[in-house]
């Protein structure tokens, strides 16, 4: 058995990003990129007009008020019109190209129009209202650097480079495989001795909130032949394996003798709940074993399964353990040689444990929001006193 934060420290070690796939531009919101966005074009690819105006020369404007006739219109979406002449000047709107030989756009209430001629009443200010060709970006620009995950922000960019598709990290597949003669799927669990199996679908709801996708899911008793072509199965469809239950040393807890080749990388954590928690390899695939219990199983996922798929997914896995410290709004009585993670929930501006911790308590789990880490001997906490906190 090994101290939680050795655990963790494995865990961070066993998680490398998995390769790039492409993936439609709709469909990167959230991803970390693999591949810097580089500018294919100028942005904007000719001078723009940033207002609805006139454009004109500095020349004309020299003596006002003027009156200039109006050679033409350019629209947003046009080609770039002719060169402007003297005395002339030119109707553009916001977005649309320039006359070359235009020093600025005049903004249209600073103009009075009369039929093919406008009247320009006084001297042009400081703005020219003019975006200069390649001003925002040009050809060979690093837009987005990888390594970042996309957000709408960055998404313009991308979008701005003309880019269809962008290279992002695979999200990592999960195969969901809950083993237990008593489990039934929620709503056939008829017979006294059967049980709903409340885990597959929470921990596919984690998964899915975790940069992960389920790439599938089994429930089965405890047979061992069964379990081995289960297991079988799920490595070879998945990045990473989540077993619910049979980590115990009991008769029929077969969760880890049904994987062949199996490479632990530890058995047992010193922590409360969820002691029982493992984590091993197959081959690539890594195998995360979580206890039966639902708020054990339910702890040790957001500890154990939320950083392995970040880091997976090409995020810092350390992200997934950002505690954050919170005042406690009822006292904590000191706590054992186990690291402990109390649920709490919100309570005024600081955090309150639940009453009830047992490890299968499924009504209290309903109203958890936080993890109060507690960590091996530690002293009671009064009320008011920092604690360190973690959202579930």
């Amino acid at each position: 058995m090994i101290r939680f934060e050795d655990s963790t420290r494995l865990v961070a070690e066993l998680t490398k990003p998995l390769a790039s796939e492409t993936v439609p531009l709709a469909e990167c919101d959230g991803r970390v990129l693999a591949a810097p966005v580089v500018a294919g074009r100028n942005a904007p690819a000719f001078a723009v007009s940033a207002m609805d105006g006139y454009a004109v020369r500095d020349e004309d404007l020299r003596s006002v008020p003027v009156t200039l006739l109006v050679a033409g219109k350019s629209f947003a979406g046009g080609s770039v019109p002719d060169a402007i002449a003297p005395g002339t000047c030119v109707r553009v709107f916001t977005g649309a190209a320039v006359p070359p030989g235009a020093d600025r756009v005049v903004i249209q209430e600073d103009v009075t129009a009369a039929g093919a001629r406008a009247e320009f009443h006084q001297p042009p200010g400081a703005s020219r209202h003019i975006r200069a060709a390649g001003s925002d970006f040009a050809v060979g620009d690093v837009l987005v650097p990888a390594g970042v995950p996309l957000n709408p922000q960055r998404l313009v960019a991308a979008a701005a480079a003309d880019a269809a598709d962008l290279a992002v990290i695979r999200q990592p597949r999960v195969f969901l495989l809950a083993n237990g003669d008593e489990l039934r799927a929620p709503g056939s669990a008829g017979a006294d001795h059967q049980i709903p199996d409340s885990l597959t679908p929470a921990l596919g709801a984690f998964v899915r909130r975790g940069h992960g996708r389920i790439a599938g899911q089994s429930v089965c008793g405890d047979d061992l032949p069964r379990l081995q072509r289960a297991a079988s199965e799920a490595v070879s469809q998945a990045d990473v394996v989540v077993v619910t239950g049979g980590a115990s040393v009991g008769e029929r807890d077969f969760a880890k003798t049904m994987f062949a080749g199996l490479e632990l990388v530890f058995a047992k954590v010193a922590i409360r709940p969820g002691k029982p928690v493992w984590l091993g390899k197959v081959g690539e695939t890594i195998v995360l074993g979580l206890p039966g219990n639902p708020t054990s199983a339910l702890v040790t996922a957001r500890l154990y399964l939320a950083p392995l798929l970040a880091g997976l997914a090409g995020f810092d896995p350390a992200q997934a353990w950002e505690w954050q410290s919170r005042p406690l709004a009822a006292p904590l009585d000191s706590n054992g040689e186990r690291h402990t993670f109390l649920r709490a929930k919100r309570s005024g501006d600081g955090v309150e444990a639940l009453r009830d911790q047992d490890s299968g308590a499924q009504k209290a789990l309903a109203a958890a929001e936080f993890l109060i880490s507690r960590p091996p001997s530690a002293p009671r906490a009064e009320a008011g006193t920092l604690v360190d906190t973690l959202l579930i």
